[in-house]
Order: structure tokens, then C-alpha cells, then sequence
């Protein structure tokens, strides 16, 4: 019987010690071994040059996906004014707050390279658009990839929640 308790409180403390990175792991093998498109909503937290942040993915009506920032470290400038998205090429869309920027949409799964692609992602920072690629990698992280006239930039985001 001591035996037994001993086994159920160790399989408990196993289970309680499955880290967030652990579970995304083990969902970002699932993505590459059943083709499940789905496993790349969630929400994810990055980081490009000196700026944090946290995206969300969501799929769209249409099947495809689109990330958009949800929160960024630094979201107002030295007087207290919120950062706009004074770089985007769409005019229409320089007063939207910068915590709010549309990443992506349109993004499609590619089942025969195991990735994500066939959209353009918008870089904030310098306000262009480049071609995505986006896959997991092995440690459960999103390889988020943008590439424009031959040069590539690849910037990782970690899961923090499904």
C-alpha cells in the first residue's frame, strides 16, 4: 500500500512539473507530426531589437491566421503619449496605437512543408512588409522569418499561453 501512495504522489509531483515550454513542446510536435494547423494559436511573448512584446494568434473565418500585437513594454513615449504606427506605409493607419499593430493575416498553413506561409508580415519598426515563413522549432518556440529581396530576418516567440 506504501508502495502504491509513494507511486501516485511522485506521478503527481511528474505532472505538476510539466513547464509551460514543456506542454508547447510537446504541442509544437504534435504540429509537426499530425499536421495540425491549429496548434499555432495562442498567445506568445517576443522580442525585436530593444522592444518586448506579446502577439496573439488567431484563426480566421476563412481558415487562415493573423498575429497581432496585444501588449508592449514600452508603449508610450517620454511625455506619456501612447506610440502610434507612424511607419506604416497605409496612411489610414498611423494614428493606431502601437500596441494594437496587425502583424499578419492571411496566414496559411503549408501541410507539405510542415510551416506556416503565403502572407507578408509588417515590421513596425521600420514600416515594411516582408514575406513569412513560420514554423516551430524544436524547443517549441515560433520561428517567425521575414524575408524581402534575398535578406532574411528571423525573430523567435516563446508561448505563454494555448
Amino acid at each position: 500500500m506504501k508502495h502504491l501512495t509513494f507511486l501516485k504522489v511522485l506521478l503527481c509531483v511528474s505532472l505538476m512539473n510539466l513547464s509551460p515550454l514543456s506542454i508547447h513542446q510537446l504541442k509544437a510536435q504534435n504540429a509537426r507530426n499530425n499536421d495540425n494547423a491549429d496548434n499555432i494559436v495562442g498567445v506568445y511573448k517576443g522580442k525585436q531589437g530593444d522592444d518586448n512584446f506579446k502577439a496573439k494568434i488567431v484563426k480566421l473565418a476563412n481558415g487562415t491566421y493573423q498575429g497581432q500585437v496585444i501588449w508592449m513594454e514600452r508603449d508610450r513615449d517620454a511625455k506619456g503619449n501612447l506610440l502610434l504606427d507612424t511607419k506604416n506605409p497605409d496612411k489610414s493607419l498611423r494614428n493606431k496605437p502601437a500596441n494594437q499593430i496587425v502583424l499578419f493575416t492571411g496566414l496559411k498553413y503549408n501541410a507539405k512543408k510542415h510551416r506556416w506561409d503565403d502572407t507578408k508580415i509588417y515590421d513596425p519598426q521600420r514600416g515594411i512588409r516582408a514575406n513569412l515563413t513560420v514554423e516551430f522549432t524544436n524547443d517549441g518556440r515560433l520561428c517567425i522569418r521575414g524575408s524581402l529581396l534575398g535578406i532574411s530576418e528571423s525573430v523567435y516567440w516563446t508561448p505563454i499561453a494555448p
